[in-house]
């Protein structure tokens, strides 16, 4: 499987800016003040990271594709 999108969808819960994602896959999420998907980042390098990310998400608020 080869992750192309990942992004945060707010349209059930809001993203508690926990920061557990980052701390899982900082190569792919930032926690400034909520949660963002960093820009130019090859997904498919980090699969598996951030899919402990998306399980981690107590909020589960990390989609991807």
């Amino acid at each position: 499987m080869a992750i192309k999108k990942v992004w945060l969808d707010e349209s059930e819960n809001e993203c508690i800016s926990c920061g557990v994602c980052e701390i899982t896959c900082p190569e792919v999420f930032e926690v400034p003040d909520r949660m963002i998907v960093k820009k130019g980042v090859n997904f498919s390098d980090f699969e598996t990271a951030i899919l402990d990310a998306v399980e981690s998400c107590p909020s589960a608020v990390i989609k991807f594709e």
